[in-house]
């Protein structure tokens, strides 16, 4: 199967923001970063370690040894409900795609991560930040599909901002849909890994997102399903500074890890390596 055009130039589809500078500011402490420097720090900041927002195209390869053969890539979005307001939902899904390189907020496939086959789905918040409609549902679903089939584990990268509000009830739906493929999945004895990176809110973060074997979280992603404003409205009280950060998840034991994103792939080899099958000798 041939090499998709948007791995072949991992950097020529990245979101065109990014393109038209030579420097980026880093939000947290606002050191001016060189950005080829920042993409071989695999966009972490040098200076405080603040993760960037990762495009599709370079957590694939950061992750994997060779080829991504990509899976549901045909599958499209359509408009159901003929959704307008200041602009079609149409023009939407096409300003999107000219803005990340992507057809969609999230990309399926298989590959190999330190010589161990693994089926692979990476959300992409730069595509409609990241929410999860009809075509992500099914994506996801046929992600699990194929690795039911085929024995192999799944690693999954979420940064979502919930459901998709331009297809409504369709889209709320998808929590339903991406859960019991998951439960098939993992119900038959097979090893599903979850990486929630900033920002994991809404829809997924209540269906999928936490219901992985080992669930890992990058540093300092922002982690829930409501807004932090809309609680401390909800409940009249004042929520601690680092409420919804993957660190303050993992004390409450919500997740099982936080991993920088420098240690993330060999993490991942070796969680791997423990459920890969036993060599028998010859």
């Amino acid at each position: 199967m041939p090499i998709p055009d948007w791995m072949r130039l991992p950097r020529a589809n990245a979101p065109q923001e990014r393109d038209a500078t030579l420097w980026e500011r880093c939000p947290k402490c606002s050191e001016m970063l060189y950005r080829k420097d920042l993409e071989q720090h695999l966009w972490v900041c040098s200076r405080c370690g603040h993760h960037f927002r990762m495009h599709a195209s370079d957590r694939v390869h950061m992750l994997l040894d060779g080829e991504f053969q990509e899976i549901a890539a045909q599958v499209a979005p359509s408009d159901p409900l003929h959704w307008t307001d200041k602009r079609t939902y149409p023009a939407k899904i096409a300003a999107d795609r000219i803005k990340s390189g992507l057809t969609e907020a999230i990309v399926v496939g298989t590959g190999t991560l330190a010589g161990q086959r693994l089926a692979l789905g990476i959300m992409d918040f730069s595509f409609r930040g990241g929410t999860m409609g009809s075509v992500v549902g099914e994506r996801l679903v046929r992600l699990f599909e194929h690795a039911l089939h085929h024995h192999f584990p799944v690693v999954l990268f979420t940064a979502s901002g919930g459901a998709r509000m331009e297809e409504g009830m369709l889209a709320l739906m998808q929590m339903a849909k991406s859960s019991a493929a998951v439960k098939r999945f993992t119900d038959a004895g097979n090893f599903y890994a979850v990486v929630l990176t900033d920002p994991t809110t809404g829809g997924v973060s209540a269906s999928f997102a936490f219901q992985a074997d080992v669930i890992i979280a990058e540093s300092k992603a922002s982690i829930g399903f409501a807004g932090r404003r809309v609680i401390e409205q909800t409940i009249r009280q004042r929520l601690p500074e680092n409420f919804q950060t993957a660190e303050f998840l993992l004390e409450k034991g919500q997740i099982d890890m936080v991993v920088s994103r420098h240690e993330l792939r060999d993490t991942l080899a070796r969680l791997l390596g423990y459920v890969a099958p036993a060599t028998v000798p010859a």
